[in-house]
């Protein structure tokens, strides 16, 4: 099982070059935060993601590839605020 850093930091990478801001709290409900790194405006934010339920690396790119395709329909200057059940 991953530890709640090694998911931050692998979510956080994956979304380059946007900047992505990767939250657990202490109950293990994430929460995705998608920020043009140039404008610092905030493109979509996911909540409400369980991560006991990312146990290996095809869980961790299934969700990525996910909200990647999310944020790249939503229509420009959208702001998304979801609960993700994953």
């Amino acid at each position: 099982m991953l530890s709640h850093l090694e998911i931050r930091h692998l979510m956080e990478s994956a979304f380059l070059p946007l900047e992505c801001k990767c939250e657990i709290d202490p109950e293990g409900s994430m929460t995705i935060q998608l920020v043009n790194a140039r404008t610092k405006e905030v493109g979509m934010t996911a909540s409400g993601i369980r991560a006991s339920g990312l146990t290996s690396s095809r869980a961790l790119a299934a969700l990525v590839s996910e909200l990647k395709e999310e944020y790249n329909l939503r229509p420009t200057g959208q702001l998304d605020r979801r609960q993700h059940r994953r």
